[in-house]
């Protein structure tokens, strides 16, 4: 798994003054006059962090991600957008993780190499997310579980389950055994493909290591339940789920109602949501709206039409295309 091959980084400390003279060029091309804004957000330290990075920047960078911890503006999504999907834009990785290097020690390192390697996972670029877990660990930046989670996302998503196993045991080799998220990235990548065998296996590592079992836990196995034409199954989580006081995720609403449509079971799909509504507007108008909009598309018309009254009556919002089905075969 060791992928080192940055130097370790000199901790010198740059001359404050230039840095402070660059940022205000990007300060003044966003308002009027130098002055920082009195309160600052999340979005400008963004815009300011990438147009810093794309011009090589990196003392001004390691400075305004550093001030805007202190600004209580956490990076964001957005924060290294300045990575894309190139050689040429990727080249700069080595930079930038000796300027993350050098940020203040504790949240603020920390925080942003784990917002780097989750960019290089959204670009798919699972071999340098590795080369920044190295980095992390060799540099002691506070390398933890939650940092190879969005690895463990793409490559479960990907479904490349050996590399998925092969990296949870590297996680214990660095000493960051896995976590019931970790788990659950793999049940939840079982689950879908109906590999019942390896499902189980999954749970009674989670068992075996006394990690309990969260809201995403249920979810997969109820998506498990549903994969296998088990619905009856799905169903009996969903009553395990409230008895234990977990929150029922609005993916497992759909699992549960998709399925019942697949089956045929058109009135037990009706019924299951109201069963389940009243209780979260929102949820209900996912729900609803899904169930709806499933019944149009398999023609039972009648159901549907039952369905978007109902919406109606509750002041659920609808859709621009179940507003005019509604307006033109329900209302009368």
């Amino acid at each position: 798994m060791s992928l080192s091959i940055l130097r370790k980084v000199s901790r010198k400390v740059p001359n404050p003054q230039p840095i402070l003279s660059i940022t205000a060029r990007f300060f003044a091309a966003r308002g009027s006059g130098t002055d920082f804004p009195d309160e600052p957000t999340a979005a400008y330290y963004d815009d300011l962090v990438n147009e810093a990075a794309r011009e090589r920047d990196w003392d001004t960078v390691r400075y305004l991600l550093n001030k805007r911890v202190r600004d209580h503006c956490f990076n964001t999504s957005n924060t290294f957008r300045f990575l894309t999907n190139t050689e040429s834009s990727l080249s700069v990785l080595d930079d930038l993780s000796k300027a993350l290097a050098r940020l203040d020690k504790g949240f603020p390192r920390k925080s942003a190499y784990d917002l780097l390697i989750a960019r290089l996972c959204k670009l798919q670029r699972i071999k340098e997310s590795f080369r920044v877990v190295d980095v992390m660990a060799e540099g002691g930046h506070g390398l933890s579980e939650c940092s190879f989670h969005p690895i463990l996302n793409a490559l479960t998503k990907k479904k490349k389950m050996e590399d998925s196993l092969r990296l949870l045991e590297a996680m214990r080799s660095m000493g960051c055994p896995p976590d019931l998220t970790a788990y659950n990235y793999l049940l939840t990548a079982y689950c879908y493909d109906g590999n019942v065998t390896a499902a189980c296996g999954v749970m009674d590592k989670i068992e075996e290591e006394g990690l309990g079992a969260d809201s995403r836990t249920y979810d997969a196995l109820v998506l498990g339940a549903c994969r296998a034409g088990k619905v009856e199954g799905a169903l009996a989580l969903f009553r395990r789920m409230e008895d234990d006081g977990l929150h029922v995720l609005y993916s497992s609403h759909v699992h549960v109602i998709s399925e019942l449509l697949n089956l045929g079971y058109y009135a037990h799909a009706v019924r299951f949501v109201r069963i389940c509504g009243g209780r979260d507007k929102m949820l209900d108008t996912e729900s609803f709206g899904l169930l709806a909009s499933r019944l149009i598309r398999l023609q039972a018309y009648d159901e549907a039409n039952t369905v978007l009254k109902e919406m109606n009556e509750n002041g659920l919002e609808m859709g621009s295309k179940l507003r005019d089905y509604y307006l033109l075969n329900v209302r009368t």
